[in-house]
């Protein structure tokens, strides 16, 4: 199974490789061949064991505070104390499962030659390793390797404002990329190992050292997750990237911040962690408030989708501030359930924009008139993004406000009480875009567009929907094994 990791991040970069090399006509084939068999090696623990769903056999005690299902650990550069170290666990799992299954959509989705399709494939070896990897300095290389090409992405591929939208992008990331830098020194300098199965649950760092590293590493993270107020880049990268760019963006890069936020800054300073939970939370909650009344406003359904985004990453962080297992366990459902309903929607969006030939709620009225299988689509992303129950969007939400009321007192109490109306208003929101999009008469643009869903949408689309019912009835496919390393990870004895 160790060979297996490699093998994760080697058949994406040889498909880039490969897929640059060929020309336009074959390249969608074979990127989708590539990522397919990512996908596949993704899934294997899955197909091997599916009584078990994964590798997981750890019980408490038996072993030190992390314990990875497989890894691989190698010397890398001897002389710098850097090694080539990855692995998985119940807390990474379902975000790898996520980024091969996403990518393999966008592939397959692709119109647009060879380029972007090596870029996507680039993307996920980016993504993946930063899933995998558990040594600082690793991890941090390959948080940095989506910069560029998903910068190329939007630039190369976008709408009419999409290099100002690339700039914003990279401006924004850079910055984060410093803090992220300064963080892992840090932490690397002080501890002097920067192993994060060493890192995690030890008291490697001294109480100031560990609220210094996190208020870096934190800030990085909410750069990339976002985190109100750094969250304006979003929009605009939304807006102007193609539709498998706008998928990606926020199905799986979002995540990076996010995971970040529990892998490194509460594994390795959860001193720190603890101190800042209050400050984290009330950023979340503004988040959850702020994206639900600006989203209220928004006349462009890419933008509108994209600052949805802002609010449920709100949850997702409100989950991890409150340091407890329920919370971050909302946290990690409310990832992948946000990587399956909102890719869904920015399929949906991409593809009423591409077909309308405009974006503009007023000018995209009346879909179901003649489009009635997607807007019926629409909905039913609409209403598993705003959290009905018996949908994926529902656990991070409902559970991350439940572990605020647990964590206890006026202040928490409060964060649950305004972050559970930010749910409401959610719930407005979303109602209010379908109002417009779906009902009334046709438009004109919405008239002229072919209602025709084609079986390449089917084959993009069917697994985001099937997968959000999925996760939506039996949340234990992506919570099942999280509850011991999350134990270990935030110092809970079982």
């Amino acid at each position: 199974m160790n060979n297996l990791l490699i093998a994760l991040l080697v058949v994406p970069a040889l498909g880039a490789v490969v897929v640059a090399l060929l020309p336009d006509r074959r390249a969608r084939l074979v990127s989708t061949g590539f990522a397919a068999v990512t996908f596949v090696l993704s899934v294997l623990p899955i197909l091997a064991r599916p009584n078990e769903y994964t590798w997981f056999a750890y019980q408490p005690g038996d072993g030190p505070p992390m314990v990875p299902w497989a890894e691989v650990h190698l010397p890398w550069v001897p002389a710098l104390g850097l090694e080539f170290h990855l692995g998985v666990d119940g807390i990474s799992y379902p975000l790898i499962v996520l980024t091969g299954l996403l990518t393999l959509l966008c592939c397959a989705y692709n119109r647009k030659g060879r380029a972007l399709a090596a870029l996507l494939l680039v993307l996920e070896v980016g993504v993946l390793g930063t899933f995998l990897a558990l040594d600082l300095i690793l991890f941090f290389l390959f948080f940095e390797v989506v910069l560029l090409p998903m910068y190329a992405v939007i630039a190369g591929w976008g709408g009419p404002n999409r290099r100002a939208a690339a700039r914003k992008f990279v401006l924004y990331t850079l910055a984060g990329s410093v803090l992220l830098l300064l963080g892992v020194l840090l932490v690397v300098t002080s501890a002097g190992t920067g192993d994060l199965v060493t890192l995690t649950g030890a008291a490697e760092l001294s109480k100031d050292t560990q609220r210094v590293a996190f208020v870096l590493l934190a800030l990085a993270f909410a750069v990339k997750a976002p985190l109100w107020p750094l969250h304006t880049w979003l929009p605009d990268a939304h807006t102007e990237a193609p539709t498998v760019g706008s998928v990606i963006l926020a199905g799986v890069l979002l995540k990076m911040g996010t995971y970040g936020m529990i892998r490194v800054g509460v594994g390795a300073a959860p001193e720190g962690a603890a101190w800042a939970s209050p400050a984290l939370g009330a950023l979340a909650v503004v988040a959850i408030v702020a994206g639900a009344l600006i989203c209220l406003r928004q006349t462009e359904l890419k933008r509108l989708i994209a600052y949805s985004s802002v609010g449920h990453m709100g949850f997702v962080l409100l989950g991890i501030a409150t340091m407890s297992i329920t919370g971050v366990q909302a946290a990690l459902v409310g990832n992948v359930a946000h990587g399956l309903i909102t890719g869904l929607l920015f399929f949906l969006a991409g593809t009423i924009k591409d077909r309308t030939g405009t974006g503009s709620l007023d000018l995209i009225g009346g879909l179901r008139e003649t489009a009635p299988r997607l807007a019926g689509l629409l909905g039913f992303a609409a209403i598993a993004s705003l959290g009905l129950p018996g949908l994926a969007g529902f656990w991070g939400e409902a559970f991350a406000v439940i572990a605020a009321v647990k964590r206890g007192g006026p202040f928490w109490l409060t964060l649950a009480a305004v972050a559970a109306v930010g749910g409401a208003l959610t719930a407005a929101y979303f109602l209010r875009l379908l109002r417009r999009v779906t009902h009334g008469p046709a438009t004109p643009a919405v008239a002229a567009a072919s209602p025709a869903v084609t079986r390449i949408e089917w084959l993009a689309w069917t697994p985001l929907i099937l997968l959000t019912l999925a996760v939506g009835v039996v949340p234990a496919l992506v919570l099942n094994d999280t509850v011991v390393p999350l134990a270990n990870l935030l110092g809970v004895k079982l």
